[in-house]
């Protein structure tokens, strides 16, 4: 069998243009496929679970750490990694949701810290004693929007349920309602070589320079209810990095990086490190779909050592080898088409996605056609309401000079008869005698009333 240059140069090339994408560490995550444990377990692979009084349930979405009402407040759940994360550049995606009533209680922690398991379990980060690492702590506690997201690093020095006033001792915070928001929110956490970083929803939280996350460290999110409880829930903890920054303890006891070893295995063959096939790399997309797990794995398995030319003594070693270095070529052929075939179906996959998010916007769009229609109708009203007014106006008016018109025709007919009836003899004296008719009317009865007062009293 013979394979041409080109087609090794070809192959080599795509294997080299994807040195440094994301992987997923599927021993440190859960949430990204379709399931958060396998059907009918009750464990999360890879991950302890803790409570206090009851465990954390797992349904096949999420994983709930303290139920909402009419579950009872005061309830503690808490889910940690086995495995501690060897990478010093690596990004983490947590998506949770906590809902309840309008002034719920209660606090949920992200922890990347020392041996969290044992030193923090199902404590927050107001009852938690002692633990070195960082921990990020979402709650309502001096929020002006109703809720806040605060980091704290802490070297094992300080016991946090001793303190008061811990608010103060964060390095970094922000604002966030993330209370009641009808969907899943994310928290994206990220350790590059010169920036540690918090990301909520797609819009930075802080940023710093000055923090460095060490490796060996474990993830774990804590949630703890008051007595009016919340529904914390965990739907994803998915943490990637780059592959060609993996740490592992050898058998000396050292911290060495990954990509060094690798420089090195170009002049000499490396030993496998007990351990490191649990974190070998799995290629994952932006969508968060995992791709290829065991392809990834058998890439590292099938790997031929280096040998030096002087070694091949005879043709049937040198037929050996060159049969098995043409078998593992083939092996990485195969691998790389299943790569391009599935990155086809994630490609169809985000092609389904962006045709309803498409159809979602076309509705909206038919919805601001109807805008159109209502600020048509809104002018017409305005013009019909300014000829009702001017209409108005001039009805108003018009009965105005109708009403003046005929009440000062009646007071100028009134009046002239009142002059004629004055001026004509006969009547004046006749006015004139009913005048003083009234007159004696009452002089009679005032001098009446008079002598009545004054006659004496008669008793019986």
């Amino acid at each position: 069998m013979r394979i041409s240059s080109a087609s090794l140069a070809w192959s080599w090339g795509l294997l080299a243009g994807t040195a440094h994408a994301q992987f997923l560490v599927s021993e440190l995550s859960f949430g990204y496929s379709n399931r958060i444990a396998p059907e009918h377990s009750r464990a999360i692979p890879h991950f302890e679970l803790q409570g206090t009084p009851y465990q954390p349930e797992i349904l096949s979405n999420k994983v709930v750490l303290t139920p909402a009402a009419p579950a009872p407040g005061g309830q503690r759940g808490a889910v940690w990694a086995e495995r501690t994360l060897d990478y010093s550049r690596w990004l983490a995606d947590v998506d949770f949701r906590v809902s309840g009533p309008e002034r719920g209680g209660g606090n949920l922690n992200i922890w990347l810290v020392k041996d969290g398991p044992t030193n923090v379990g199902t404590s927050s980060v107001y009852t938690v004693g002692k633990f070195e690492g960082l921990v990020l702590v979402l709650d309502a506690s001096g929020a002006r929007g109703g809720g806040s997201l605060r980091g704290y690093l802490n070297d094992g020095t300080k016991e946090y349920k001793a303190l008061t006033g811990i608010d103060s001792l964060a390095f970094a915070h922000c604002d966030y309602s993330f209370r009641n928001l009808g969907r899943p929110a994310q928290i994206k956490i990220q350790q590059t070589d010169r920036l540690f970083s918090v990301e909520l929803d797609g819009h930075l939280c802080f940023s710093s320079e000055d923090v460095v996350i060490p490796t060996g460290y474990k993830f774990g999110v804590t949630a703890a209810s008051a007595d009016v409880p919340d529904s914390a829930e965990i739907y994803k903890l998915v943490v990637m990095h780059d592959n060609n920054d993996y740490t592992f303890k050898s058998e000396d006891g050292k911290h060495h990086d990954f990509h060094d070893e690798h420089d090195k295995g170009t002049q000499q063959q490396q030993k496998p490190v007990a351990g490191a096939e649990g974190h070998a790399p799995v290629r994952i997309s932006r969508a968060g779909m995992v791709e290829d797990t065991p392809e990834a794995r058998a890439y590292e398995k099938d790997s031929i050592p280096d040998a030096d030319a002087n070694s091949i003594t005879s043709s049937k070693a040198q037929f050996a080898d060159l049969h098995n270095r043409l078998q593992s070529v083939n092996h990485h052929l195969s691998t790389i088409f299943r790569q391009v075939a599935t990155s086809d179906q994630v490609g169809e996959k985000r092609h389904e996605e962006v045709s309803i998010q498409l159809g979602q916007l076309k509705g909206l769009l038919s919805k601001l056609d109807r805008l159109d229609m209502i600020e048509d109708k809104l002018e017409q009203m305005e013009r019909d309401m300014k000829s009702l007014h001017s209409e108005l106006r001039q009805s108003v008016a018009n009965s105005e000079n109708s009403v003046k018109h005929h009440v000062g025709s009646y007071l100028e007919g009134h009046h002239d008869r009142l002059a004629e009836t004055l001026r004509h003899p006969g009547h004046g004296r006749l006015i004139l005698v009913i005048v003083a008719g009234q007159f004696l009317l009452v002089g009679s009865y005032v001098i009446y009333k008079r002598r009545k007062a004054n006659s004496p009293k008669k008793y019986l």
